[in-house]
């Protein structure tokens, strides 16, 4: 069912413009639309799945009652990820404790490690592992696990692996019960058929071909800080999403083609055996991903009371940038709608665990 509340401006009511137009645009003056102050983060050096460092950045209030943890998207770095300092802002004023990290071969975390992506099979890990060392320098339980986009993606493994901390975790201070479970906006379902859609499709295409791009910047860098460890005329050889992952991901992973890491590495398959509260924010109109996706979507979150999902008509790709008219109907204090609705979504869940 489609959820009504969400409404865009009348000139982003279409899900590639909203998309644009968040990606070129919002991004040049969001800190004019939230009043809240930056946190005064601190840095700090994580250790993954693998031993792998993973570079973050913490903050605690005076009283957290809870702890957000959260990455981006495909590319980027915590000094140019906006979307999710805004979260980290939000969270902080509601006094969560906040830690955002580079994830694997991103920002700074690529400066400290020469090993590549993984969508999710070792990210997963990485939250876990994250959530256990920030308890150990105060940041409280209960945990939050979030991102969006591929980001998205990776905070989904996140919670499934938080449910078998049990049968892996046993050199962790931490137990499963600390981590509650997650929120994601738009994440990446299923790399298989979304790819296949965006490459196929009239505007998606060019949307995938700027993508690959910007991956390809990635390995650049990485060679720079890793001339030993890539293949220079591999990323020579990169023109598209799917040529990354083909000539620099699988091989390393040991994946013999892009469609069976696609498939290992793609949430839709793990979402029926949920059992943490975790909430998914998805829009209908997302131009990156294939529209045959949300029919199975909202037949899992139906068979499945861990998972609350809001599906919009509207919003386009991590944009869910909100009407004036919207935000009055809403009570928010700005056009954020999203992460609006996953820190009133926390709240609700951290009432009812109290109430337990």
């Amino acid at each position: 069912m489609i959820y009504p509340e969400y409404e865009p401006p009348k000139s982003l009511k279409n899900g590639l413009l909203m998309t644009i137009y968040t990606s070129k645009y919002a991004s040049r003056n969001w800190e004019k639309k939230i009043k809240l102050p930056e946190p005064d983060y601190s840095e700090h050096i994580f250790i993954g799945a693998e031993n792998v460092p993973i570079y973050g950045i913490v903050a605690i209030p005076k009283k957290p009652r809870g702890t957000i943890i959260g990455t981006y998207g495909i590319t980027g770095n915590l000094d140019n990820q906006w979307f999710l300092r805004i979260w980290g802002r939000k969270a902080y004023a509601n006094n969560y404790a906040v830690v955002l990290f580079d994830w694997r071969a991103h920002g700074k975390t690529a400066e400290l490690s020469p090993t590549l992506t993984s969508d999710g099979i070792y990210e997963g890990e990485d939250f876990v592992r994250i959530a256990a060392a920030a308890k150990a320098i105060g940041c409280p339980a209960p945990f939050w696990f979030t991102g969006y986009s591929l980001g998205g993606q990776l905070a989904l493994w996140g919670v499934k692996a938080a449910a078998n901390l049990a049968s892996w975790g046993k050199d962790l201070n931490l137990v499963e019960s600390e981590i509650q479970g997650g929120a994601v906006i738009c994440p990446s379902l299923d790399s298989n058929r979304s790819l296949t859609y965006l490459e196929n499709h009239q505007w998606g295409k060019y949307l995938e071909k700027s993508i690959a791009r910007n991956l390809r910047k990635i390995a650049w860098q990485f060679a720079q800080n890793y001339p030993d460890k890539i293949d220079l005329t591999a990323i020579k050889r990169v023109n598209s999403i799917r040529g990354f992952d083909r000539e620099l991901a699988i091989k390393p992973l040991g994946f013999a083609s892009t469609e069976n890491y696609y498939h290992a590495s793609s949430p839709m398959q793990i979402l029926p055996q949920f059992t943490k509260q975790t909430l998914i924010i998805y829009a209908a109109d997302d131009p990156l991903f294939d529209p045959t996706i949300i029919p199975e979507l909202e037949k899992i979150c139906t068979r499945n009371s861990a998972l609350d999902l809001i599906l919009t008509a509207r919003g386009g790709h991590v944009g869910y940038i909100s009407s004036k008219a919207c935000q009055h109907s809403t009570k928010d204090p700005d056009c954020w709608w999203a992460w609006n609705r996953v820190l009133q979504w926390c709240e609700k869940m951290s009432k009812q665990a109290i109430a337990v």
